[in-house]
């Protein structure tokens, strides 16, 4: 009787403890009450995989690959080095391009029209330019176009001249194209070629404000290459230069004897100064940087 009414009495306070949220051991085994679950260490969630990133990039010869030679080398070269495995550059950029040329050639003449524009054949797209656009194999959603123009686009005459407006317009276009794939543009003013003024590198490219005025109407971040790269070779003390180019004099490693173009030590410091800015302004791109 004693043992069932102990036996009872146990089976109770089990019952009890179990609606307090308490665990115990079984009444027959007598052992001791287990941790709550609720206490239990959680294992962390695992990482989710970065997902991979295509930059493309469009510009002229001082972002282009090099084609032969150590002079020219395009910054834009020397890019892909600053990321980790996640992200594959592909670096659309030519030699001797305007944006306009390199938008629609060969459909751009010889000969200016009313406008003073250059004018067009044809409004189909060059080749470089409908790849991109490919809805299988183009710029996809989470993908940066960076863009870079207006060193050809001054001249005079065509096919490479570009007037202000008809920058800003096809700025524009391209960074809207990229939006609407879902990709995110990124404008570049164009980088300075090395004059001096005394002792002092001055800034020496046009299109300036039409690259501003295009980012503001897409939202598209601004890199200002041209006074990050003045600032650069300020601080480099290019300047006052006897024009030696040549050798391992300090221009000589950074620049083509042209004095616009880069040698592949000033292609990576221009490379090193786009990334710089990536990281500067926070870009999404920017957790893929060394």
């Amino acid at each position: 009787m004693m043992k069932t009414s102990q036996i009872l009495i146990t089976t109770l306070l089990v019952l009890a403890l179990s609606g307090l949220g308490v665990h115990t051991s079984s009444a027959a085994g007598g052992g001791g009450a287990h941790c709550a679950d609720s206490s239990r260490a959680v294992a962390p969630a695992g990482r989710t995989a970065a997902r991979p990133v295509t930059v493309w990039l469009a510009g002229d010869s001082t972002m282009a690959n090099p084609s032969s030679g150590r002079c020219p080398v395009g910054w834009g070269s020397q890019f892909d080095a600053l990321f980790n495995s996640d992200v594959t550059v592909k670096n659309q950029a030519v030699g001797g391009r305007s944006v306009q040329t390199w938008l629609y050639e060969p459909n751009v003449s010889g000969t200016k029209g009313p406008d003073g524009e250059c004018r067009l054949t044809s409004n189909t797209y060059s080749s470089r330019w409908q790849a991109m656009l490919n809805a299988s194999t183009g710029m996809k959603a989470g993908d940066y176009l960076f863009i870079q123009f207006g060193i050809n686009d001054s001249s005079s005459t065509c096919p490479r001249h570009v007037g202000r407006a008809r920058y800003q317009q096809l700025m524009t276009m391209m960074a809207q194209a990229a939006l609407a794939r879902g990709a995110h543009p990124v404008l570049l003013t164009p980088v300075a070629a090395i004059t001096c003024s005394g002792s002092t590198a001055t800034k020496n490219r046009g299109f300036v404000g039409e690259t501003f005025a295009a980012g503001t109407a897409t939202g598209a971040p601004v890199i200002d290459l041209q006074t990050l790269s003045v600032s650069l070779y300020n601080s480099l003390r290019f300047c006052p230069n006897n024009g030696d180019y040549g050798g391992n004099s300090p221009l000589g490693v950074f620049f083509c004897n042209d004095h616009t173009h880069f040698d592949t030590y000033g292609a990576q410091r221009v490379a090193g100064l786009v990334a710089g800015d990536v990281r500067r302004r926070n870009l999404p791109l920017a957790a893929y940087l060394r």
